[in-house]
C-alpha cells in the first residue's frame, strides 16, 4: 500500500495538463525511501529517484536497531502477530507496538530521544484526523509484522539507467541503509553524506537539508 501510493501519485500527475508526463521524479524520506524504491522498480514512469534519511523498513523490522533482534525474538513476534490476527478477526482491539515512545526515561536510547524530540514535541507533532497521539507512528502488531516480508533492495539494480540519489546524515543511525542501497544500485547513482547531520535532522533542519543538490539532481535528470 505504501509503495502503491507513489504510483498512484504518478497516475494523477500524468492527467494534469501542466505536467510533462516524461519528467516526473520522486522523493522518499525515511521509511518512504524504501517504499519509493519498491515502487520505482516496477513503475518506469518515475524518471529520477531520490531518498533522504532512508530506512529499509523490512530490514529494520527483521533485525531491530543495530541488528539487536535475535532469531528467537523474531519468531516470537511472528507468533504473537499471528495470534493477534485471530483476536482482531473475532472483534478484539488492535495492539500497537514500537514506534516513537510516549515518554522518555533515564534509560531511553539516543534513537528514542531523537524521534521523541520530533514526533512528541511541537517541533513535528502531528496527529492525523481520527487518530490518537498515543498511536501516531506506532504500527499495529498484526500489520507491522508484514514488513518482515518486505525486501525493497532486491533487484534495485533494475532501476538503472534511471538515476538514483541517496542522501543521509553522517551521524544518522539509518546511514547503513543508504550505503547498502548505493552499493547494490547500478549507475547512474550518487551517495551524499551530510556532515554533522542525524537521521531526523534531515526532516526539518533547513540549514542541513541539501535543497540545492536535490534541485540540481532533478533538473539535470528530468530534461
Amino acid at each position: 500500500m505504501y509503495a502503491e501510493s507513489f504510483s498512484a501519485a504518478v497516475d494523477f500527475l500524468r492527467t494534469q495538463n501542466f505536467v510533462d508526463k516524461e519528467r516526473i521524479g520522486v522523493l522518499g524520506i525515511c521509511g518512504s525511501g524504501s517504499f519509493v524504491i519498491s515502487a520505482a522498480k516496477i513503475d518506469s514512469r518515475m524518471k529520477a529517484i531520490a531518498t533522504v534519511s532512508m530506512v529499509d523498513m523490512g530490514a529494520a523490522v527483521r533485525n531491530g536497531p543495530k541488528h539487536s533482534t535475535t532469531p528467537e525474538q523474531r519468531q516470537q513476534m511472528i507468533k504473537a502477530a499471528a495470534e493477534q490476527r485471530d483476536i482482531e478477526f473475532g472483534g478484539g482491539k488492535p495492539v500497537y507496538i514500537g514506534g516513537t515512545v510516549l515518554q522518555l526515561t533515564e534509560s531511553s536510547s539516543p534513537i528514542e530521544r531523537e524521534f521523541y524530540d520530533f514526533y512528541r514535541t511541537p517541533r513535528g507533532e502531528f496527529t492525523p484526523k481520527g487518530a490518537s497521539p498515543e498511536t501516531t507512528t506506532k504500527p499495529s502488531l498484526s500489520s507491522g509484522v508484514k514488513f518482515m516480508n518486505f525486501y525493497p533492495f532486491d533487484d534495485i539494480d533494475t532501476i538503472s539507467p534511471r538515476p538514483m540519489l541517496f542522501i543521509t546524515g553522517d551521524n544518522a543511525h539509518s546511514k547503513e541503509f543508504s550505503e547498502e542501497a548505493f552499493r547494490l544500485a547500478k549507475e547512474p547513482k550518487q551517495l551524499l553524506v551530510i556532515p554533522n547531520a542525524g537521521h531526523v535532522d534531515l526532516y526539518d533542519r533547513v540549514n542541513l537539508i541539501p535543497f540545492d543538490k536535490l534541485a540540481s539532481f532533478f533538473k539535470e535528470n528530468l530534461k
